[in-house]
């Protein structure tokens, strides 16, 4: 697999890990660690016999407590921290994303796993978010995915009162799928994993796509339509006969449609 600075790739089968690996700064993504992401993101959705990926961080304090500021790049427009690239792409790739919370999940580390398609938690993870606290904010993915998650009420909450939530909190409110001991949590991610990519995998790329064409708007119903016109109408009989009839000069037959 591909060398990283920022973050580690493991592959098993079917199923891609990426970790997130900075720990002496909370695991904390900077401009280098999104790009970082993204590209594994983008590998990970081009290889085939890839069919799901587990994305966590090193060691067991730290998920991932958002994004660490470069005075050197805040500047210059297009060095801003691209960590909505991260969001964009595991919101779109046809394919789940498993987010492993090995421990404080915080700010845009939050957010990540908001986005994923399911959040396994270890019994030590944090949940919170800090914006309004450190003067910041996400009014994207990280209120509306947290407004469908948990509710508007909640939501709202955790934006306003940047309280710290427990992993059982979490799982009573519907913010993660699964609480797990810490010493199993990325055995069980990858199982979850592993399960998910056993499924069909239009079926699961058509859904994913259904899930987040509701705020993508025109992106998100152009990546079904595109998908299912790639993948189902063109092997159709209608779509042969009218390609037929076209490089022939001649007017396509209905009764071929079908048959």
């Amino acid at each position: 697999m591909h060398d990283y600075e920022d973050i580690l790739i493991d592959r098993n089968d079917a199923v891609l890990t990426i970790t997130i690996d900075r720990p002496e700064t909370g695991n904390k993504f900077r401009h280098q660690t999104c790009l970082e992401l993204s590209d594994a993101l983008q590998r990970f959705r081009l290889d085939p016999a890839l069919r799901a990926a587990v994305l966590t961080g090193t060691g067991e304090k730290f998920f991932c407590i958002g994004g660490e500021h470069d005075e050197a790049t805040s500047l210059d427009q297009s060095q801003v921290l691209p960590v909505l690239d991260v969001y964009q792409a595991i919101d779109t790739i046809p394919k789940p994303v498993v987010a492993a919370v090995n421990g404080f999940a915080v700010g845009g580390g939050h957010v990540l796993h908001t986005v994923c398609d399911l959040t396994i938690a270890s019994e030590t993870a944090v949940f919170r978010q800090v914006g309004p606290l450190v003067g910041s904010f996400d009014a994207g993915y990280g209120s509306w995915y947290l407004e469908d998650t948990i509710g508007r009420k909640r939501a709202k909450e955790m934006w306003y009162l940047n309280k710290k939530y427990s992993a059982a909190q979490a799982l009573e409110m519907g913010l993660v799928n699964e609480v797990v001991p810490a010493a199993e949590l990325l055995d069980r991610a990858h199982e979850v994993a592993r399960t998910v990519a056993s499924r069909s995998p239009f079926a699961i790329g058509a859904l994913k796509a259904a899930f987040s064409g509701r705020h993508n708007g025109v992106s998100g119903q152009a990546r079904m339509a595109h998908d299912q016109l790639l993948t189902v109408y063109l092997t159709t009989n209608e779509a042969h006969e009218v390609s037929d009839a076209f490089a022939s000069k001649r007017a396509p037959r209905a009764d071929r449609f079908w048959s």
